[in-house]
């Protein structure tokens, strides 16, 4: 069968929305219930040096307003604490809690669940290959969180 380029873009994307709406599934069983991958994506910015409001809009590619519902949020789970900025007290500085590196190891091993059950599905070598092609085709894991800004055009990459 013959698919078009957008198709393979679609494919590929819905791969990625696959992957993340089953492992919210799963981080809920293992009591995460309303984590999703905005979530993830601002702690591993934080954990990644971006931590303040401003960062963190440039990181993930969303607006500030869009930073403080999710920082709200997290704070309010007890997955980042704020403090006081050293050269800037006017300013908020976001570091993740042990609480927050929990959810991210938990997140981490569904997420290599998840891989395993493709691999039961499709065999380990094939899945093996399809990275390795993603990999030769240039593909990497971005350094950048800001799928959600990217996908809306806010992103500035």
């Amino acid at each position: 069968m013959s698919r078009s380029g957008a198709d393979l873009a679609l494919l590929l994307l819905g791969g990625f929305r696959a992957l993340a709406e089953a492992g919210s599934v799963e981080l809920a069983e293992h009591g995460y219930a309303k984590i999703r991958p905005i979530h993830d994506f601002a702690l591993r910015s934080i954990l990644g040096g971006a931590g303040t409001t401003a960062e963190l809009a440039r990181e993930l590619g969303i607006s500030k307003q869009a930073v403080t519902k999710t920082i709200t949020f997290l704070q309010a789970e007890g997955y980042v604490a704020a403090g006081s900025d050293e050269r800037d007290g006017r300013r908020r500085v976001f570091t993740v809690t042990d609480r927050g590196l929990a959810l991210l190891r938990t997140g981490e091993q569904v997420f290599d669940d998840l891989r395993d059950r493709w691999a039961q599905r499709i065999g380990v070598d094939q899945l093996e290959r399809l990275e390795e092609a993603l990999v030769d085709l240039g593909i990497r894991a971005p350094t950048r969180h800001d799928a959600a800004g990217w996908l809306s055009g806010s992103s500035s990459e």
